[in-house]
């Protein structure tokens, strides 16, 4: 009879898979890509130092610790690696500028990439091959993981809390050198700490940003837990009350978590956000672009209509509400507000979701607007939207997308990346141009560097006074 510790499962087919992983098995794409997000990555860090919510996290994580073997990325104190990870991972999600994989509906690297600097400064002296490795493979497990639960957003899950956690565990595992046997345990481990809730949208709550650093954190401590010899449920998937069956209600696709693990890269699907709000607002701000570019204007529109895809616009459809007491969480996750300021300022930026441009006259036409399912679009896709107009004039206006600006089909060129980068560092840490360059040439040369640990440094030597918010 097999053993408990040996039965086969499908947890343990996947954690054999990635402990094998090297960084010589990395297509030279996936490495490109890995040091492409992670700059964006740590320039969306940066920007969050003023974001709403950040200062007040990291009073309540520094009130209990003083030092410790990690570092807090926006103020550059010590703290237990755990702290930190929570903590970064806040910071990389806190403006929703943060990449996202759009048909799995996670945001990858804000959970992965804070778990894996924390790892880092707890085990020291990591390569910078060994962290590219280690994101490669916590990322690529996120993707499929999303794939495979193709309706955990759709059922009330946030899938980059809940299925970062594992996600998180597996990248932490290949920075402290974990073997199969202790990373299928660190990935189950993660599972039991799984949580994370699409509620904090729906009542515009602070806690949407600190999710991911839930799950940074839970998949760090599953690693360090494992490592030391803490078994989780092997059947963390599969099982009875495992992952399809007690979250997921059965509604899962199991073959894309192994179909193709480390030979076809899911990673190279990732998307880059151009603005800083919820993906499934991005391409309603292209069509108010391209209506403004035909002429249209805030006072030419009488009323309007959005139409989204059913899952989008349970998200981001509710009427939009000036007043709301949370109005950056409220806006970020709203259509018609996104909308109103494309047309009115021609961009969206940083500064489109600060609370007195929110609650400015010259955006209010925005609850002249209503959001509702889209006939002809999936229900779970992310891309489409329309937008119907019916202007002052008498004349109805419609016009759709049905591609988005930064996914693989419409990139984002390298150029606008290190311009979104450098704008972040700039808006959040008053950061100089050489500090930026220096900590960008870091980061695309990571496979170079002997010691991963440069890019915190570098980091820390972006941020100068921090501006008032």
């Amino acid at each position: 009879m097999t053993s408990t510790n040996a039965a086969p499962s499908l947890g343990r087919e996947i954690a054999s898979t990635l402990a094998a992983l090297r960084h010589a098995d990395l297509p030279d794409d996936v490495v490109g890509v890995v040091k492409l997000f992670t700059l964006d990555t740590l320039g969306v860090i940066g920007g969050a130092a003023r974001a709403p919510g950040m200062s007040e996290l990291l009073a309540a994580l520094t009130e209990w610790e003083t030092s410790g073997k990690a570092t807090l990325l926006l103020s550059g104190a010590g703290a237990n690696p755990a702290t930190a990870a929570l903590a970064n991972g806040a910071a990389a999600h806190s403006l929703d500028f943060d990449d996202q994989h759009d048909q799995a509906r996670i945001h990858a690297f804000c959970v992965v990439l804070p778990a894996v600097l924390a790892a880092i400064e707890a085990k020291r002296d990591v390569s910078g091959r060994e962290a590219l490795t280690a994101l490669a493979v916590g990322v690529e497990l996120f993707c499929r993981l999303g794939l495979a639960c193709y309706n955990s957003l759709g059922k009330g899950w946030h899938p980059t809390t809940a299925l970062g956690s594992i996600s998180a565990a597996a990248a932490a595992a290949k920075i402290f050198g974990l073997d199969a046997e202790k990373t299928l345990h660190a990935l189950a481990l993660a599972f039991v700490q799984l949580s994370g809730t699409t509620q904090f949208i729906a009542d515009g709550a602070l806690a949407k940003r600190v999710g991911p650093g839930f799950a940074a954190r839970s998949g760090l401590l599953a690693a360090q837990m494992a490592k030391h010899g803490v078994t989780g449920p092997y059947r963390f998937l599969e099982g009875q009350a495992g992952l399809f069956e007690l979250y997921e209600r059965g509604e899962v696709r199991p073959d894309l978590l192994t179909e193709g693990l480390g030979e076809t890269w899911r990673i190279r699907e990732l998307s880059m956000k151009p603005y800083p709000c919820c993906r499934c607002v991005h391409t309603v701000i292209q069509l108010a672009l391209d209506l403004r570019a035909e002429g249209i204007k805030p006072a030419d529109v009488a009323h309007g209509v959005i139409e989204l895809g059913k899952v989008n616009r349970k998200i981001v459809g509710s009427a939009f509400d000036r007043t709301h007491p949370s109005p950056v969480v409220h806006a970020q996750f709203n259509a018609a507000y996104a909308f109103a300021a494309a047309l009115v300022d021609g961009k969206v930026d940083i500064a489109t979701f600060t609370p007195d441009r929110i609650r400015a006259d010259d955006v209010a036409f925005a609850a002249l607007f209503e959001s509702v399912d889209a006939l002809d679009m999936e229900p779970t896709a992310v891309p489409p939207a329309r937008v119907r107009l019916q202007l002052t004039s008498g004349r109805a206006v419609e016009v759709v997308r049905w591609t988005m600006k930064g996914a693989p089909d419409d990139p984002m060129s390298l150029e606008e990346t290190v311009a979104k980068f450098r704008s972040c560092l700039r808006w959040g840490m008053n950061a100089r141009d050489a500090d930026m360059s220096a900590l960008e040439r870091a980061i695309m040369s990571l496979d170079a560097q002997p010691d991963a640990e440069v890019l915190i440094s570098l980091f820390r030597g972006c941020q100068r006074e921090r501006r008032a918010a």
